[in-house]
């Protein structure tokens, strides 16, 4: 049978972090909870990936001035 090799793909990785929460506190409680859940989720996700200081960022978001990336701007 063919060996197919572990990924660690994007896709996964999103999902795992929705699973976690779920298996620790047993649910998402509201369906408003899931989805500020999935936004600081998405948020701290497009942080890593632009190379940003999560914390920083998070601090500014809740002062009222969010990073947003610009469509330009790519990791590298």
């Amino acid at each position: 049978f063919p060996l197919v090799s572990f990924t660690n793909n994007v896709a996964e990785q999103s999902v795992r972090m929705a699973k976690v929460q779920q298996k620790i506190s047993g649910c998402l409680r509201t369906s408003a909870g899931a989805r500020r859940f999935a936004r600081l989720r998405s948020y701290v996700s497009t942080l890593i990936k632009q190379h940003r200081n999560v914390l920083t960022h998070i601090a500014q978001a809740l002062a009222g001035t969010p990073w947003i990336p610009h469509p330009s701007e790519a990791p590298g």
